[in-house]
């Protein structure tokens, strides 16, 4: 287990048990970091009038959180306030934000999390008025986005917190329809460029539909409903979509999600593995226990009988050992692939690249609850190696996600 580690570099095994002079100003050094990344959303266009509330962790027991009726970007030292994990303000002279319970219901859930980020971005709050999800078009978007779901929200503050925790669950970013954007992370600067990238991300789908269009079609560009949102309806106007098929979005292949939302599938139809509509079709699965030798060999079988991904592998000369790591035990399980085929397995600690997360993750990851990459870049899970080098072997290394989820866990 990582033992928390003091900003001035120290070792603790318990903040609490640190010097006093340092805890003090750790939460100095974290009221600046809050009042910086206020000024930040502010300046960025994220965040008007009094709206919006950011947090962080100061220990197990203790939480930095802005008051209520604050400024995000004219925020001074007196606007934060302490609280404790339950909620009672033991610091400072404000009342705390209205969205205390949300801040610390994450913060309880996710004991890794260290910074929370609320606000009401323009771009996004607009877009999901009309839209239930949302994914990125770009490549580095959708290591950081992913799939971006919404709930709704139909009370000015959280209520109700178990929909967003369930959400935060597979994506360190999720929306509140009618409300904002919620986003956590491991420092506070990680947490605001979730924020920023998706109110980014959402302008760029803007400026995509703008030019599918012609100057003439521009002004009457239409929304899709939240109604017809389950399942992909082309957002070119009717006229585009009978007249003129070539002009449709080009579905972007190797995305281990389902369609969701107003976008495209991202999983080309021509790495569908049959097995996957085998099952769903028949309605029977069969699951595994996590890495257990039966799993390991049926990932195994998968990888090396799929035509797609022996054409992906052969194409980029996948040769490269991956292991993978249960967090709470240690066990190590690897992989020898050869252009794109597995030629030996094993517990090879060394492979060049090592992906680690506790069990709860690799679950979500065999029964499609998550995808790999976003997982990594979100720190949900950890990645050991280049992660420059292996973004050549990006398709056949997505295809093996989506086999992957051919194997679900008990």
């Amino acid at each position: 287990m990582c033992r928390p580690v003091s900003r001035t570099g120290k070792n603790w095994a318990d903040t609490r048990s640190a010097p006093t002079n340092l805890i003090i100003m750790t939460m100095q050094e974290l009221k600046n970091k809050i009042i910086e990344i206020g000024k930040l959303l502010w300046d960025k266009g994220l965040v008007t009038g009094f709206n919006g509330n950011i947090s962080a962790r100061v220990d197990a027991n203790t939480l930095l959180i802005t008051a209520t009726g604050t400024c995000l970007g004219f925020l001074k030292q007196e606007d934060i306030v302490s609280i404790t994990a339950a909620g009672e303000v033991i610091g400072g002279v404000g009342k705390a934000s209205s969205e205390k319970l949300m801040h610390t219901e994450i913060y309880k859930y996710f004991p890794e999390v260290q910074a929370v980020v609320h606000t009401h971005p323009t771009y996004t709050n607009g877009y999901f008025l009309t839209n239930e999800s949302f994914t990125p078009k770009t490549f580095e978007a959708k290591f950081y986005l992913g799939l971006v779901k919404s709930i709704e929200q139909t009370t000015p503050s959280v209520t109700d917190v178990v929909p967003v925790i369930k959400e935060l669950k597979s994506n360190n970013i999720v929306v509140l329809r009618n409300h904002g954007a919620v986003a956590m992370g491991p420092d506070l600067f990680r947490a605001f460029v979730l924020i920023q990238e998706l109110e980014e991300q959402i302008k760029m789908d803007l400026v995509s539909d703008y030019y599918q269009r012609s100057p003439t079609d521009a002004p009457t560009r239409g929304h899709v409903p939240l109604s017809e949102a389950k399942g992909y309806v082309s957002r070119a106007p009717a006229s585009v979509r009978q007249e003129d098929p070539s002009t449709l979005p080009t579905p972007q292949p190797m995305n281990m999600k389902a369609p969701q939302g107003n976008h495209p599938s991202t999983m080309d139809s021509r790495f569908r593995g049959n097995d996957i509509n085998k099952s769903e079709n028949d309605g029977i699965v069969k699951k595994y226990k996590l890495f257990s030798k039966d799993q390991i060999a049926e990932i195994v079988r998968l990888i090396n009988s799929d035509a797609q991904m022996q054409e992906l592998g052969s194409k980029t000369a996948m040769n490269m050992d991956l292991a993978v790591c249960l967090q709470e035990t240690g066990d190590i399980y690897s992989f020898t692939f050869v252009n794109g085929r597995i030629t030996k397995t094993g517990q090879d600690a060394q492979a060049e690249f090592l992906i680690t997360a506790n069990e709860s993750i690799w679950r979500a990851v065999f029964n499609r609850e998550i995808d790999p990459f976003v997982a990594t870049t979100q720190k949900k899970m950890n990645l050991r190696g280049d992660f420059a080098r292996i973004s050549k072997w990006y398709a056949p290394c997505s295809r093996i996600f989506q086999l992957w989820t051919q194997v679900p866990v008990e």
